[in-house]
């Protein structure tokens, strides 16, 4: 059952002994013997020893698997076992390494800091966007090899992760129901030309796979979902999608029709074309490897 504390608690330094972390920390060593596996979103889970407060990086890690799972532990501890299985066989940090086909996945995801976001309390941002527009023309070329384009997304997901520096975090998250978690990423779906009636079954296959596999092992990584460039006649969706979904999710959402209205939620840090005044996202934001044309900047995120 769900347990949640009454009174927030702004130190871990001292963790009272009913708080779940308190008994997550203590059940972590037969998570991680369990699983063969330590890592987590590129933060070493460590058990304390004995007298000694826990990490602060590992409290995050598992606060989020907390706040994840609505401060149940026996879902959170559960959830964190099969992520961490995942990443021992899966092997996500690879794939940061890899070099992917530029041909099939060139231009379709960037990940870029900015600051003025309306909807987060934090100074400066990290921004995913996935640009499905590039991929309008021909989607059986991207989505047709289902294990490529999951791998590729992955090495995406690692690599926006990656800039929340989780590893460098010194924020305590607070628990499930008492505010924003400071550690996660704002992510943009652009449809621009993208035909929401012709969607081949490559596509769908690919789009199934990604959502249920990043809900299972990325839970607490996305802050905002922001779908832009979506037609007036499909805004239908969103209201069949809410049916489906739970309040936290719903919260996370905001369709709009024109992508240039993005600036009144993202300010004017982020590309012309989403209504903002900086730079256009290639040659500017962070993407993965590719073959061919580099088109990668490793300083975009600061």
């Amino acid at each position: 059952m769900a347990t949640n504390t009454r009174t927030p608690v702004a130190d871990w330094a001292n963790l009272p002994k009913e708080h779940p972390l308190t008994a997550f920390t203590a059940d972590l060593e037969n998570i991680r013997e369990s699983a063969g596996y330590s890592e987590m979103y590129g933060v070493e889970l460590k058990t304390p020893t004995e007298g000694q407060a826990p990490a602060h990086t590992t409290l995050i890690i598992l606060q989020k698997f907390l706040r994840a799972n609505m401060n149940d532990l026996t879902k959170a501890e559960e959830q964190l076992a099969a992520a961490l299985k995942w990443r021992k066989e899966y092997k996500p940090l690879e794939a940061l390494n890899e070099t992917f086909s530029l041909d099939k996945f060139g231009g379709l995801g960037y990940i870029t800091s900015i600051r003025g976001a309306k909807e987060t309390q934090n100074d400066q941002d990290v921004a995913t966007f996935n640009i499905y527009g590039v991929a309008a023309k021909d989607p059986k070329k991207t989505f047709g090899d289902t294990e490529a384009f999951v791998r590729w997304r992955v090495a995406l997901m690692e690599l926006t992760v990656q800039q929340l520096k989780l590893n460098e975090a010194d924020k305590v998250i607070p628990d499930y129901g008492e505010g924003p978690d400071p550690y996660q990423a704002v992510q943009i779906h652009d449809y621009l030309s993208v035909s929401f009636f012709r969607q081949p079954a490559e596509v769908k296959a690919s789009s199934s796979k990604i959502i249920s596999m990043f809900s299972q092992y990325y839970p607490e990584t996305v802050s905002l979902k922001y779908f832009v460039n979506v037609p007036t006649i499909m805004q239908w969706m969103m209201g069949a999608m809410k049916m489906m979904m739970s309040k936290d999710s719903i919260q996370k959402m905001t369709w709009m029709t024109y992508g240039n209205q993005l600036y009144q939620y993202l300010g004017t840090d982020i590309p012309q074309e989403y209504g903002g005044g900086g730079p256009s996202l290639q040659g500017s934001a962070l993407t993965v490897k590719y073959d061919g044309e580099k088109i990668t900047n490793d300083e975009a995120v600061a």
